[in-house]
C-alpha cells in the first residue's frame, strides 16, 4: 500500500495548559503544561502512524520547536520530509480550565521565503511519485499566497493522487476551485462559505450537498458534539457518538481527516467510513492530549455508533 502525504505549511507546537480559572489582565497560575507536536497536518501524520499507515510528512518546520516536531514523528515511524527555514516553528497554546472554558492563542509562525517554497514545490512533486493520498491541513504560512491550496490540490488530482483538503478562510474557498476529492470543513467553516448561519444539520447537510454539486465528490462536516455528516452523490449520512465526556477536543477534526485517509486507502464503505472517523474523533476528546488515540475506546464506540441515513427531505 502506497503512503499517505500529510502536507503542514504551518506547523506548530501545541502547549495544553490546565487551571481553575483564566482571568484575563490578571497573573494566572497554570496547575498542568504538557508540549505536543501539532498542527493540523502533524496531527494526521500521528494518528495515521498509530493505525500503521505509512506516512510521508512534509511542510516547514525552523528552529527548535521544528526539530521537536520532526524528532516526534520520527519516533513514531513517520516518514519526515520537511523543508527546514530560518525562524523558529510556532507555538500554540490550548488553556483548558475546570470553568469549562478553552482559550486558545495562536501565533502566526516563521515568514517562508520563495527560495524555500520553490523547494517544498520540488518535494512535493517527488513525493505524489510515492503516494495514494495526499492530505492537506490547516493555515497557510506567512508570506506564501491564499491560492497554495488550490495549486497544490490540482498538480496532486492531475497525477491522479486524491486530495482531502482541511483549511479555513480564503484558503479553503480557493482550493475548492480545484475540486479536491474530499474537504472537511467544521460547521463554522462551512457557514463561512455559504454565507449564511446553519441553524440544524438538515441545513448543514444541504449546504454540503451544494458544494458536492460543485464537483466534491464527498464533503464531511465535523460538528463537534452534535456530531458527523458525510455528503457524497449518493446521499447524507450521520453518525454521532453516545455518551462522551469531552476532556479536550483539540485534534478531533484531525481525526476525522486522518480516519477517512484510512477508510479511504482500504477500500472500506461510506457507512463504515463515518462509523469509524466518528469513532476515532471522539475517542480523542476523550484524552488530554491531541490525536493520540486510546484504541480500545476507539473501537469499542465504532461497534457502538449508528449510523443514519438522511433522507432528501431532511
Amino acid at each position: 500500500m502506497k503512503k499517505i502525504m500529510t502536507v503542514t505549511l504551518n506547523p506548530a507546537v501545541d502547549k495544553t495548559y490546565t487551571t481553575q480559572e483564566l482571568i484575563v489582565g490578571n497573573v494566572n497560575r497554570m496547575r498542568t503544561v504538557m508540549k505536543i507536536a501539532g498542527g493540523k497536518g502533524v496531527n494526521v501524520a500521528k494518528v495515521l502512524r498509530q493505525y500503521d499507515f505509512d506516512v510521508a510528512a512534509t511542510g516547514f518546520l525552523g528552529g527548535y520547536s521544528g526539530r521537536f516536531i520532526e524528532e516526534e514523528l520520527e519516533r513514531r515511524g513517520a516518514a519526515c520530509r520537511f523543508v527546514h527555514v530560518d525562524g523558529e516553528t510556532r507555538s500554540n497554546m490550548n488553556i483548558l480550565a475546570d470553568n469549562g472554558f478553552v482559550t486558545e492563542i495562536l501565533e502566526p509562525g516563521p515568514v517562508i521565503s520563495a527560495q524555500k517554497q520553490r523547494e517544498f514545490m520540488e518535494q512535493y512533486e517527488r513525493l505524489l511519485g510515492e503516494c495514494g493520498m495526499v492530505v492537506l491541513s490547516g493555515s497557510v504560512g506567512q508570506g506564501m499566497d491564499a491560492d497554495i491550496y488550490e495549486t497544490l490540490t490540482a498538480r496532486a488530482e492531475d497525477a491522479g493522487v486524491p486530495v482531502c483538503l482541511d483549511a479555513s478562510g480564503e484558503s479553503l474557498r480557493l482550493g475548492l476551485r480545484a475540486k479536491p476529492r474530499m474537504v472537511k470543513p467544521n460547521l463554522r467553516e462551512l457557514e463561512g462559505l455559504m454565507g449564511r448561519k446553519l441553524r440544524d444539520r438538515g441545513q448543514a447537510a444541504e449546504a454540503a450537498r451544494l458544494l458536492c454539486a460543485e464537483g466534491i465528490a464527498r464533503v464531511v462536516v465535523s460538528m463537534g458534539s452534535r456530531g458527523l455528516l458525510s455528503v457524497t452523490a449518493d446521499g447524507v449520512l450521520y453518525a454521532r457518538a453516545p455518551g462522551i465526556v469531552p476532556v479536550n477536543t483539540v485534534g478531533c477534526g484531525d481525526c476525522v481527516v486522518a480516519s477517512y485517509a484510512m477508510s479511504y486507502m482500504k477500500g472500506e464503505s461510506e457507512e463504515e467510513a463515518v462509523r469509524r472517523a466518528c469513532a476515532v474523533s471522539a475517542a480523542n476528546a476523550t484524552t488530554l492530549e491531541s490525536a493520540d488515540i486510546p484504541m480500545a475506546a476507539a473501537e469499542k464506540l465504532r461497534q457502538e455508533i449508528v449510523v443514519e441515513r438522511m433522507d432528501g427531505s431532511v
